[in-house]
């Protein structure tokens, strides 16, 4: 990220709680920075995100023609289950450098989830490299044979208790295909609602999936300046 520059802060912040509805965080002429609902795919699958039909929705509040919006492309992921900050691009010059940031890995990207159980430790890091499953697509296993390294840093945020549950911040140091739900269950506390890596008890616990996309750390494609974009958990 730009140090050299003034960060922009955009800190939505809604009491109590971030409500889990698609919403838009920010938008200029070449980005467009969305909270995305848990259960919404958000790249291919029956029901893609429709940038369209989003951006006019969103600021009209109704459905109809939206001005063109044809360029606009998602440079990174979330997980159907997992809720919060997604980064769209509006334009190829935008496009390009963000995802140049991405291969670079100087993005920044921060999580919060609520396991199951009570971690003991206050802080850690989590080194454990990842592999596909090659038996139970899609899922991916811990493997230092066959993996590729996959380091979490995470410090918890508060106990819970009845049930006990732990209420964590996650930061990835890497990107690996459900890096942070695989790590967890590989630690023995589950992200709860999750339905590939679980306990008997786990999944039971919530309907939703409990892990969000909390902040996000770049650098402007067209201005450079550095930006934080935070959304809240809506759990």
């Amino acid at each position: 990220m730009n140090s050299s520059q003034s960060t922009l802060i955009i800190d939505n912040f809604i009491a109590p709680k971030c409500i889990d509805t698609l919403s838009i965080l920010y938008e200029d002429d070449d980005i467009l920075v969305i909270n995305k609902p848990s259960g919404l795919l958000s790249l291919s699958g029956k029901n893609p995100i429709n940038w369209d039909s989003v951006h006019y929705r969103l600021v009209n509040g109704q459905k109809g023609v939206t001005p063109a919006f044809s360029n606009a492309k998602l440079v990174h992921r979330l997980d159907f289950g997992t809720s919060g900050i997604m980064l769209v691009s509006l334009n190829d010059l935008a496009s390009k450098r963000l995802n140049k940031q991405f291969q670079l890995r100087n993005v920044e990207k921060h999580y919060v989830a609520m396991l199951e159980g009570c971690i003991s430790a206050a802080a850690g890091q989590i080194d454990a490299p990842i592999a596909k499953d090659k038996q139970l697509f899609p899922r991916v296993k811990i493997c230092k044979l066959e993996g590729k390294p996959a380091v979490t840093e995470f410090k918890v945020i508060e106990r819970l208790a009845n049930p006990n549950r732990t209420y964590i911040h996650f930061t990835p140091i890497t990107g690996r295909t459900h890096q942070l739900r695989i790590h967890s269950h590989f630690i023995g506390h589950p992200i709860l609602g999750c339905d590939l890596y679980k306990s008997a008890q786990s999944e039971k616990l919530s309907k939703r999936l409990q892990l969000h996309a909390s902040d996000l750390f770049f650098d402007h494609p067209i201005t450079h300046q550095a930006i934080h974009i935070h959304c809240p958990s809506p759990f």
